[in-house]
């Protein structure tokens, strides 16, 4: 009888506790996340740098990228994304028309159309853009929605190594389609979770993979 009685009560304090945690993780459910969200948020204190490379999207990237300059964060403009399905035209060219309009000149802005699946893709065009100029590539000032940040910057690092120091821009979220609260929105909540699904994603693609599996993952490549 002891024996069954000391049973019941570490059976009662476990679900107990249990149920405590339950009741702490909704209570402060706004707290852990927000957190995983702004894991994903990369921003950094800005200084002017030598160009300011667009990962292909919406065109509030590109304009957000076209500020930026003319607050003179970089000396050029890079696009990358080649024939985009969706809205039928290039990235790259789309981009350099829009920036013209808004008065950056001709001889500021670069693109790269060739044709790519992904961001790190992109980045690999951006490197192989650094190699064929003139002068020295020391600061890249990158641009594109907030949670696309960590990925990104983990791509630049892998692509561009230590000599060229990288800086995030993200797009303010109030000029993008998602919500800082991105738990509170479909598309946000989409947005965030294909982010953690391509951060493992590209770890194991181009870091831990070999051979045959790296192969298949290849195979997969998505932006």
């Amino acid at each position: 009888m002891k024996l069954n009685s000391v049973f019941l009560k570490k059976k009662y304090i476990f679900i107990g506790l249990v149920l405590l945690g339950g009741i702490a993780l909704f209570v402060f459910r706004g707290f852990w996340l927000m957190w995983i969200g702004d894991f994903l948020v990369l921003q950094d204190n800005l200084h002017p740098g030598d160009v300011i490379h667009v990962i292909a999207g919406e065109d509030y990237r590109t304009d957000h990228a076209i500020q930026l300059y003319k607050q003179g964060y970089g000396k050029m403009l890079f696009f990358t994304g080649g024939w985009c399905r969706t809205h039928g035209y290039n990235h790259g060219e789309h981009a350099e028309v829009r920036a013209v309009a808004q008065g950056i000149p001709m001889k500021a802005i670069a693109y790269d159309d060739s044709s790519v699946n992904s961001t790190f893709m992109e980045i690999l065009k951006l490197d192989e853009w650094i190699s064929h100029l003139q002068i020295p590539i020391h600061s890249v000032v990158v641009v594109s929605d907030p949670f696309h940040m960590r990925r990104a910057r983990w791509a630049y690092k892998k692509v561009l190594g230590d000599g060229i120091e990288v800086q995030m821009a993200p797009v303010p979220f109030e000029r993008t389609p998602y919500r800082h609260h991105w738990w509170t929105d479909r598309e946000s909540r989409k947005f965030v979770r294909e982010e953690y699904e391509k951060y493992v994603y590209y770890v194991l693609r181009y870091q831990i993979s070999r051979g045959k599996f790296q192969d298949w993952l290849a195979s997969l490549d998505r932006e």
